[in-house]
């Protein structure tokens, strides 16, 4: 879902970059040595094709990953929202207070039955008991909340498929 939050425009690669980004998928520590090892260029060359893909936007940030289960973070909600009117005044104050809720990962937009589609982590089945009524359900706007609990995460944050742009 990541790769959502920028603007689509299309950048020409070649198999070079789609060797570097599949390797810096798997893992955004690898030095520009070892990437250079891999892919069959020099370190320099490395260095001038990522500053390329970061002036492009392909390359959008470097972060780290952390387990939310180690942090305490063990229960994760998918929770749709409807809001009760969509004028543009109550859509850019959701918009707003969605922002400053630091238990949402992501909050997309959406066509069908619901406006929006948010990614929750809480510890916690009485803290989402809490979000919900006292936090998102007060958001201006909000008519009704639906949420989805994952019993299970089958596959998280997988590296984007490139396989197209070969």
């Amino acid at each position: 879902m990541r790769g959502l939050c920028m603007a689509a425009h299309s950048v020409s690669l070649d198999a070079y970059d789609l060797a570097l980004l599949s390797a810096l998928q798997a893992d955004g520590r690898t030095t520009h040595q070892q990437l250079a090892e891999r892919v069959h260029l020099s370190p320099s060359q490395v260095g001038r094709r990522l500053a390329r893909l970061e002036a492009d936007g392909v390359i959008t940030g470097y972060r780290v990953s952390l387990s939310s289960q180690a942090l305490g973070l063990g229960v994760v909600v998918f929770v749709s929202v409807k809001l009760a009117h969509h004028g543009d005044t109550i859509i850019e104050r959701f918009r707003e207070e969605i922002l400053l809720l630091e238990e949402v990962q992501e909050c997309y937009s959406v066509a069908g039955e619901a406006d929006y589609l948010i990614r929750v982590v809480v510890p916690d089945l009485p803290t989402l008991a809490e979000f919900t009524m006292k936090r998102l359900m007060r958001v201006p706007g909000v008519e009704s909340v639906r949420s989805n609990i994952v019993l299970t995460a089958i596959k998280c944050e997988g590296p984007l498929p490139l396989s197209h742009l070969r």
